[in-house]
């Protein structure tokens, strides 16, 4: 068994703030087509709302990945940090590693009890 006893804050912030950037890219589209449909669809005869639903929606396309990349940074980095803290006094999460050709194919093994 190997113990993951201490996590590096600044690797783990950039990890987390990179992947939750690239989930809100998921929504960008729909943001996008949301602004576009309100924009060409919508019941206002005013072009100048229509106009601002299409800046809306590309200005939440633009900010939003930016915002929760950095949302994904600071809770990266407040997460690592509780961990550190916590396996410090707990002990860590505990990791048992095995060779790629040694990969059991029946699924893990349990100890046999002495009653069977």
């Amino acid at each position: 068994m190997y113990l993951l006893r201490k996590v590096d804050v600044l690797s783990c912030a950039k990890i987390l703030g990179a992947v939750h950037c690239g989930i809100s890219l998921v929504f960008v589209p729909v943001f996008l087509l949301a602004g576009f449909a309100s924009a060409l669809f919508g019941n206002s005869s005013n072009s100048f709302s229509r106009v601002g639903g299409i800046i809306l929606a590309i200005a939440l396309a633009i900010t939003l990945p930016l915002f929760y990349g950095l949302v994904g940074f600071l809770f990266g980095a407040v997460g690592a940090w509780i961990y550190n803290f916590a396996a410090g006094y707990i002990g860590g999460i505990q990791f048992e590693f095995i060779a790629p050709g040694d990969v059991p194919l029946s699924g893990p093994s349990f100890p046999q009890s002495a009653q069977s």
